[in-house]
């Protein structure tokens, strides 16, 4: 039986039990997440988004098939079975072509899912709830016009496994939060807490579009529809949960037997509002920005240290590098970090967007890090440092918990938001 079928029925029999949502390419917080599975003995849950990974590389350079071979080669570093691997594709639709026609960009996006099931992905979120070029662009999507095109897509996707010959059948997950990902918010008010008429409407319409699109058996395998519980960061503020506002979502969806809430931008929320979601049945809590954010903490931290133990000829400027290639290639953050260039300088490096996770990748910066990293290899870092830069770790290290590597430090600062996670989900 599917872990997340289980996972779903301990909800229902009142058990408070979630999985987290990795959703993130970084390879640093992937390797994190696969030494956790083999470490804990549990399944672990990675997802790519449609314009992370997409039959033309997304962002990343990657296609789902080269996605799903990184995850495994570290599988198989690690000696982690691929049994314990659950791998998601969020978002997948017509988002990244929005800017299309209506049949080019479905098209696309039913490529998009085609190619998600080739290569391996067992739990599908249909997302087709953005305005495409022939849409009405004054007015929100009929809510029938979504559904019609979420079946059109899970068609693609039955069809496919169908073709494959695949036993190991795909669960579904509908629905998006409210306003559509994308974009941090300004204030408080710009959250509205999803309302039961809506999600009620989601569900139902959708569920009418699947029957009608011959999709009855797939229907049984949605297990989750994607709501706004309020939480959200954006540059500088955190939206944290409050359990008051959804109660009513919390009562209505216990009238479904298979269906659990899937909550996104939980980044950075406090455990115990982790594990409220949790117990009010958002089951799937994806995180992605908070960790890219504590791997940055860590580089940082480590170049803080390089500063003071190597002459300026000798450093690796990782800071510098990543806000120079940022500064030339600005596509990934220009439309987020507003105000005077100092303060873009500060959401550039600090902001909880983290759209500096964009650019870890560039050979620039990849060489930076690499340098990094040997410049502190072989050395072992003073304890008066770690406790200036690094507290925390300085305090494990001392009491033998991880090594005095960067490495170690790197690791243990993703691992702390990880814990943060593993408390809210694993403790019903």
């Amino acid at each position: 039986m599917s872990y997340l079928r289980e996972l779903v029925r301990a909800q229902k029999k009142g058990n408070a039990i979630g999985i987290p949502s990795v959703c993130t390419a970084n390879t640093w917080v992937l390797e994190t997440c696969i030494q956790r599975a083999k470490m804990y003995e549990r399944p672990v849950l990675i997802e790519s988004t449609c314009n992370q990974v997409n039959q033309f590389g997304g962002y990343t350079g990657m296609k789902p098939v080269d996605f799903v071979g990184l995850i495994y080669d570290l599988a198989d570093q690690f000696g982690v079975s691929y049994q314990n691997i659950i791998l998601g594709g969020d978002h997948l639709g017509p988002n990244p072509w929005k800017d299309e026609t209506v049949d080019v960009a479905m098209g696309k996006a039913k490529a998009l899912v085609k190619a998600y099931i080739e290569a391996g992905y067992k739990k599908i979120h249909l997302d087709a709830s953005m305005r495409l070029g022939g849409d009405d662009l004054t007015r929100r999507l009929d809510v029938e016009l979504i559904a019609k095109r979420a079946a059109e897509l899970a068609r693609v996707a039955e069809d496919t496994v169908q073709s494959l010959g695949d036993a190991q059948l795909p669960f579904y997950v509908i629905g998006t939060e409210v306003p559509i990902p994308g974009g941090a918010v300004a204030n408080e008010s710009d959250i509205s807490v999803t309302t039961v008429d809506d999600v009620k409407r989601t569900i139902e319409v959708t569920h009418l579009a699947f029957v009608n699109a011959g999709l009855e058996d797939a229907w049984e395998r949605v297990i989750a529809v994607v709501v706004q519980p309020g939480v959200e960061f954006g540059d500088a503020n955190i939206h944290h949960y409050d359990r008051r506002q959804t109660l009513n979502l919390k009562h209505f969806i216990e009238e479904y037997p298979q269906l659990v809430f899937e909550a996104h931008s939980t980044d950075y929320q406090l455990p115990q509002s982790l594990r409220q979601m949790v117990e009010d049945h958002f089951a799937i809590l994806k995180v992605g920005p908070a960790l890219t954010f504590a791997f940055r903490e860590a580089v940082f931290s480590l170049a803080m240290m390089e500063n003071e133990l190597f002459p300026s000829e000798k450093r690796s400027n990782i800071i510098n590098v990543l806000d120079d290639v940022m500064k030339e290639e600005p596509r990934y953050w220009w439309n987020y970090y507003h105000g005077t260039q100092r303060e873009q300088l500060f959401k550039r490096r600090y902001s909880f967007s983290d759209r500096i996770r964009y650019y870890w990748a560039y050979p620039q910066v990849q060489n930076a890090l690499g340098k990094l990293l040997r410049n502190l290899k072989g050395i072992s870092l003073p304890i008066s440092l770690l406790s200036q830069f690094a507290p925390v770790q300085c305090q494990k290290i001392r009491n033998g918990e991880i090594e005095n590597t960067p490495k170690d430090l790197i690791y243990d600062r993703i691992n702390a938001v990880l814990d943060d996670y593993d408390y809210a989900c694993f403790q019903g």
